[in-house]
């Protein structure tokens, strides 16, 4: 069980989980980023991305916290601004993640990322161990880079002891099985459209830099955007091979890192049968509420900052006592 506040009740006016979802990715607030230092981080044979770096406002040597942004997403996407801004302000050090492909980093890869790629993840966590030898570090992971986490501490891995925590927020740990969902339920049909929008344009940066990259077919759900172009770019088989060997539920079982994962009843992507079924080491804390969407939580009532934001309050407390555990 939790030592943390993990009962959530959806606002009255965002009823349901594609509201919750819609609203929590399309209204994320205006909150700005602190100033951060942009670190260029080398992943191996060329490619290269940026890691943020939003330094400390207090003297302690608090945790670092490392996150890694969703499908589509990067550094600057609206939860990932908010949740920095939070833990700025209780005066944590955050480092925030560009997957290869994403946001400041777009066109300086090869490729795109994808759901398996945890050795991206593992460069970025040496280098946060490195910048901050003296503090640990705390890694949350959002949507597919939360599969990618735990991935990393389930795949049997020399994980650094300075590593006191995980979170992973909404993971699809079946791939086959969200991508099918996204790309072919009618519900998930706005969604769709909406992840290949952002993949399409991330892409295109990709071709334009590297024009031996270039994808001659228009591919236009998840799935066919995986069967065209993440496997055979990611050095995969096929489509199959990806999903099997980058779906995180196979590693759940074997993680020893003390990791939180949050994922809500009625996410749309991700039902809560891929849950039921799986094994998971006594690390593991599921937490697995009634409601809140994929990565939506919008709150009845307020939370500590003022705002309904369920999902930031719950990590800014999983941060606060692990920081107290260090």
């Amino acid at each position: 069980m939790t030592d943390f506040q993990t009962t959530f009740s959806p606002a009255l006016f965002i009823q349901g989980p594609l509201l919750q979802t819609i609203v929590g990715s399309q209204f994320p607030g205006t909150y700005a980023m602190p100033t951060a230092h942009y670190h260029k981080l080398d992943l191996g044979l060329g490619d290269k991305t940026f890691v943020l770096e939003i330094k400390s406002i207090d003297a302690r040597l608090s945790p670092v916290v490392l996150m890694a942004h969703g499908m589509g997403g990067c550094s600057h996407s609206g939860y990932m601004k908010r949740i920095t801004n939070k833990l700025h302000q209780r005066g944590f050090p955050v480092l925030l993640m560009n997957q290869r492909g994403s946001g400041a980093a777009l066109g300086m890869s090869r490729r795109l990322w994808n759901g398996g790629d945890s050795e991206d993840l593992h460069h970025a966590v040496q280098f946060a161990l490195q910048l901050y030898p003296d503090r640990d570090l705390l890694i949350a992971g959002f949507s597919l880079s939360a599969n990618i986490l735990l991935k990393y501490l389930g795949e049997g891995r020399n994980i650094s002891s300075r590593i006191r925590g995980a979170f992973a927020v909404n993971p699809p740990v079946d791939l086959r099985s969200a991508s099918h969902i996204l790309s072919h339920s009618p519900a998930c049909r706005i969604f769709n459209r909406y992840y290949m929008k952002l993949l399409k344009r991330q892409l295109t940066a990709v071709e334009e830099c590297f024009p031996c990259s270039t994808l001659n077919k228009n591919p236009r759900t998840i799935w066919e955007f995986d069967v065209l172009y993440t496997a055979p770019a990611g050095g995969f088989a096929d489509v199959e091979d990806y999903y099997s060997k980058s779906s995180s539920g196979q590693y759940l079982k074997s993680i020893k890192i003390p990791t939180i994962l949050l994922c809500s009843e009625d996410d749309p992507f991700i039902p809560p049968s891929h849950f039921k079924s799986l094994k998971m080491s006594p690390a593991v804390d599921f937490v697995n509420p009634e409601y809140g969407g994929h990565m939506g939580y919008i709150s009845k009532g307020k939370t500590s900052f003022g705002d309904r934001r369920w999902l930031d309050e719950v990590i800014m407390d999983w941060v606060e006592k692990r920081s107290h555990l260090s």
